[in-house]
């Protein structure tokens, strides 16, 4: 497995969780840690709340020693604002600092946040370079394919990344206007690898361990992210990288281990968020973990009535 050389930072292989709002938090960062990922990141931070202090950001910005290296990624369209907050908070324990431009989402989007950062491609340009001059450690750019059909320029963008001093750069496949519909485009991604120098990050249907190896091998890229697949399946990195090692295809885990991944997420939420949130938060993640199993419409059911840690763990052992 090669390894992959982000600014000063080596990441021990090329399979990388990707940011997902509502997801990738602390807990399962850790479960996925653990799972082999090179490289985990976090739900996008707001640079305003940083600015403002939002007392739900603080827990966002939480990083565990266990999960490291960790790519925090923050998203906003001020660059001076951009630069000071990523200066702030330069001296947590995270790797590596990624900027969103690649989030879809209207109330980002109609902040002139996230992807719609891809159609003004000079205030990008001044963001990223803000952001690099600002701080010591490496700086990364997360693009879509472009912001619509009218509008397909992550080769423009990846080019200005990298003239702005950023360390490297993820492709989703995607237009914005696509969100996460459709099939993922990986000639862009080859594109951009062809148009760059810097390293270049694949992301878009890596479904499982074949298709990162074919996304590998069709864009030239030098690693990949997996993101919605990586919902309920920590497994995914172990069976992707023991794949790309060995050409072997591992099983998918079997039921009683399903279960005691599913009792130990549910114990890391509820030791960093306590038990009401935990449980409530617990539901989404059950219904991932128990897709495709029978009696699983059953088992959702009976969670989404769950209001304890005791009375989850009878549901999901029973």
């Amino acid at each position: 497995m090669a390894k992959v050389q982000i600014g000063n930072v080596t990441l021990e292989n090329q399979v990388f969780l990707a940011p997902m709002a509502g997801v990738t938090d602390l807990p399962f960062r850790l479960l996925c840690r653990e799972m082999g990922t090179g490289l985990v990141c976090s739900e996008m931070v707001s640079a305003k709340a940083i600015y403002y202090k939002n007392k739900n950001t603080e827990s966002l910005l939480e990083i565990h020693e266990k999960e490291r290296p960790v790519s925090l990624q923050l998203f906003g369209s001020d660059p001076e604002l951009m630069a000071e907050m990523a200066k702030r908070i330069e001296e947590r324990p995270f790797s590596i600092l990624d900027i969103n431009m690649g989030c879809p989402v209207p109330k980002v989007v109609n902040n002139g946040e996230g992807s719609a950062l891809m159609k003004d491609p000079l205030l990008a340009g001044k963001i990223i370079s803000a952001v690099a001059g600002a701080i010591h450690k490496p700086v990364t750019v997360k693009i879509r394919k472009g912001f619509d059909d009218s509008c397909v320029n992550a080769v423009e963008i990846a080019r200005i990344a990298q003239e702005s001093g950023a360390a490297a750069v993820a492709v989703h496949g995607r237009t914005r206007e696509q969100y996460y519909a459709g099939q993922a485009d990986w000639d862009i991604i080859a594109r951009v690898k062809a148009a760059v120098s810097i390293p270049v990050i694949g992301n878009g249907d890596v479904t499982g361990p074949e298709a990162a190896e074919r996304m590998l091998k069709e864009t030239g890229c030098d690693a990949v992210l997996i993101g919605r697949a990586a919902r309920g399946n920590p497994w995914i990195f172990r069976r992707t990288i023991h794949y790309l090692d060995t050409g072997e295809l591992l099983p998918s885990p079997p039921i009683e281990e399903v279960r005691e991944m599913m009792l130990r997420h549910a114990a890391l939420l509820t030791e960093y968020k306590g038990e009401y949130t935990a449980i409530r938060e617990m539901r989404k993640h059950v219904c991932w973990y128990t897709a495709g199993y029978p009696h699983s419409a059953r088992l959702r059911e009976r969670i989404n009535e769950m209001e304890t840690m005791q009375e989850l763990e009878a549901v999901i052992r029973g």
